[in-house]
């Protein structure tokens, strides 16, 4: 820094001077006795202290001949600094800073800086400003403070009066708005009124703030204030502007109404418009044999009761036609198929083939209700293929494939279709289209041409919504394990894919049980189904397990299944145990693995290709254990299993009965152990019901636990409703 080339002189002839001054700005005084004094006082910038007659601090200038003298002061005045020391290094006449002021012998006044009414930055007459609230330099041909300030300082803030008018043509409008909304109508960084500035093409002045209302000046041509007002009034409340929309439809004309009854007359006459370029199809393939047409209604009668007393009604009334007693009875048109039955080494039909393949060969749509491991995969895959093959349009100009099975779990559908891969039967091919697999391998064996698609829902939707697939030309649907689709909540996505197969399709559906929600889908998308039951219509085991019931403690449950594998699994059994959840599943396949168990483990958060080795491991004998979650108990066809362990009991009957189902499979027999904790005693009493039904043994420790249930429900209806905060 430069040395100070002053002095103080007390007799006031030279250097710098301590006095009051009593001019209207900052009084610097500032004697010189001679030129060059008077020139190095403007380089080296003294400092002054005087008392003012200005608000602020400040800093002010003396111009009496062609050298200037600059310098800076603090007292009463406004506080700022040289041109030259901040902005305008190149002899600026002009104070910038906070509130500079400079007086000349010419009358000339310019003023800089951030005051009262003022921009922050220099602003002269002609001169260039800089805008904090735009961001950026731009010349304006105005001399006003920021925000409607004026030149000599009457204003204040947001709201100063003008007193120029150069440069602020066109025409004006005051318009009022409450104090309080103009930080709202300014915006972050003036960004709201910068935006309606610029869109509406009017300048917008804010004028004095009071402590209520604040008056706000529009300046532009009469289009341009008139839209910028509306550009205000919308932005600070949009409420109005919502109001007007709603008076506005309002006032609108109604929308037409929708004649519903209307529609619904015509809608088979439009369902016929859309097929109407759709082959004609072919349903009934049936060669009743003579055999099975002398039989006797006390012959049928006997064996149906015989064959696990297989019941059959007809929605419209048909007569039901008399079941099969060989496959030869059934095929014997259709020698392909009977050979391939032949290579499985199959005996006899199971009771629901026997019934249902008369229905099916027939064309008529029908619903299987049967146990788990009854045979009902082939009930519908063996008429399907026949179905296929006899259509007389030629494949080539189907235009896509002919059956379509719909399955709830990858797992059914991949034993789905190793079934159907079984049956080599006229070059049908099928294809497995699922969640998990490799999309890009499905896409391309579909586009390669197949004529039996096994899908789940979610993925069929993929494709279908992709146009990957067209699903236009199936003429035999099948909805296997219905129920369990329902359950899963995959009937919106089954609604969507029955919208593109032809309403004169041939429809069959499977279930293990017969709930309202399968009713319901089997009214709404079947035309006079017969309905083929084997066993009960109500809830029911396998009666070819046997069933053990066990009550413990949560706590001891994994010691207790750890006993059952090491001591009680004979070397031939295979066992599959049940948990409710994933992370159970994932434990105990852990701990046993560490205790020397070779066990496997599968649920829906592994990858298909581990779930798929697992299953494989179990059917080849690798492991003898296999850890699941609900996903494996349904569909999984794996004979040889003798054991399931219910680790975890299941949250309702229809799950106890699939996850049994498991074992006791084909005419094989099976054993359960369930356990059931304090948790679990809800279930005490339909458990019961389900052991009577089989003729299985009841522990008392469950009929006590159902009995406990029975009166804590009576005690707790007969408390009422507990009533909750404070009366």
């Amino acid at each position: 820094m430069e040395d100070w080339d002053a002095e103080i002189d007390d007799s006031g002839s030279g250097g710098t001077s301590f006095q009051l001054g009593s001019g209207p700005g900052f009084q610097r005084g500032v004697s010189q006795s001679t030129d060059s004094h008077r020139r190095q006082t403007e380089s080296n910038g003294p400092m002054g202290f005087g008392r003012g007659g200005g608000g602020g601090w400040g800093g002010g200038t003396q111009r009496k001949d062609a050298a200037d003298t600059r310098n800076h002061g603090f007292g009463r005045g406004r506080w700022g600094s040289d041109a030259d020391n901040w902005r305008d290094p190149g002899g600026s006449n002009t104070s910038v800073g906070f509130r500079g002021r400079e007086r000349r012998e010419d009358g000339d006044r310019f003023t800089g800086g951030v005051g009262r009414g003022n921009r922050f930055g220099d602003t002269r007459e002609g001169g260039s400003s800089w805008d904090p609230w735009d961001g950026r330099n731009r010349q304006r041909q105005d001399d006003r403070g920021g925000f409607g300030g004026n030149r000599d300082r009457r204003g204040g803030g947001f709201g100063g009066q003008s007193s120029q008018e150069k440069g602020e043509s066109g025409d004006r409008k005051l318009i009022t708005i409450a104090s309080a909304e103009v930080g709202k109508l300014i915006g972050k960084a003036g960004a709201n009124i910068n935006r309606i500035r610029d869109e509406s093409g009017a300048r917008i002045n804010i004028r004095d703030q009071g402590i209520l209302e604040t008056d706000v000046e529009l300046v532009g041509s009469p289009e341009a204030i008139e839209r910028c007002e509306t550009m205000i009034n919308d932005h600070l409340h949009p409420e109005d502007k919502i109001k007007q929309e709603m008076d506005k439809m309002t006032l609108e004309a109604p929308a037409p109404r929708i004649n519903w009854k209307e529609l619904h007359a015509n809608r088979e006459a439009n369902e016929a418009k859309k097929w109407e370029h759709c082959p004609q199809i072919k349903k009934n393939f049936y060669f009743e044999d003579p055999g099975v047409a002398n039989m006797t209604p006390e012959e049928v009668e006997e064996f149906r009761k015989a064959n696990n007393k297989i019941t059959c009604t007809s929605e419209s009334g048909d007569q039901v036609p008399n079941p099969v007693r060989t496959f030869e009875e059934a095929f014997e048109h259709y020698p392909e198929i009977l050979t391939e039955i032949y290579k499985q080494k199959f005996q006899t039909p199971s009771p629901v083939q026997s019934q249902a393949w008369p229905i099916a060969l027939q064309g008529k749509d029908f619903i299987g209700i049967a146990q788990t491991g009854t045979g009902k995969t082939l009930a519908f895959l063996l008429p399907g293929l026949i179905h296929i093959d006899l259509q007389p349009c030629p494949r080539s100009q189907r235009g896509g494939p002919n059956m379509l099975v719909l399955s709830p779990t990858r797992e059914l559908a991949l034993q789905i279709e190793k079934e159907a891969k079984k049956y080599s039967y006229k070059g049908i091919k099928c294809v497995c289209v699922y969640g998990g697999g490799s999309r890009r391998d499905q896409i391309n064996l579909v586009q390669k041409g197949v004529e039996i698609i096994v899908a789940t829902p979610g993925r069929l939707n993929d494709l279908l919504m992709n146009g990957i697939l067209n699903i236009t030309s199936v003429t035999f649907l099948v909805l296997d394990e219905a129920d369990r689709m329902l359950d899963m909540g995959f009937e919106p996505q089954i609604m969507k894919i029955l919208l593109d197969i032809r309403p004169d399709r041939q429809t069959i559906m499977t279930s293990a049980t017969w709930p309202p929600g399968v009713r319901r889908l089997a009214t709404k998308y079947m035309k006079n189904p017969f309905m083929v039951n084997v066993g009960s219509l109500d809830l029911a085991t396998v009666h070819s397990v046997t069933q053990y019931v066990e009550i413990i403690d949560d706590e001891e449950k994994k010691d207790r299944v750890r006993q059952f594998c090491m001591e009680e699994m004979d070397e031939e059994d295979k066992a599959m145990i049940f948990v409710g959840r994933k992370v159970t599943a994932d434990d105990l396949s852990s701990d046993f693995s560490l205790d020397g168990i070779n066990c496997e483990c599968i649920h829906g958060d592994r990858e298909q290709c581990d779930r798929e080795s697992a299953l494989e491991a179990l059917k080849d004998g690798v492991v003898r254990i296999l850890i699941a979650t609900d996903v494996a108990s349904r569909g999984i066809d794996i004979k040889d299993v003798t054991w399931v362990v219910n680790y975890d009991f299941p949250r309702d009957m229809e799950e106890y009965v699939h996850r049994v189902g498991r074992t006791g499979r084909a005419g094989r027999s099976g054993r359960s152990l369930s356990l059931m904790t304090r948790g679990d005693w809800k279930n005490a009493k339909h458990l019961i019901e389900l052991l009577e039904e089989a003729n299985q043994e009841v522990p008392q420790d469950l009929v006590d636990m159902a009995e406990r249930y029975q009166k804590f429900r009576e005690r707790r209806d007969a408390e009422g409703p507990r009533s909750g905060g404070r009366g």
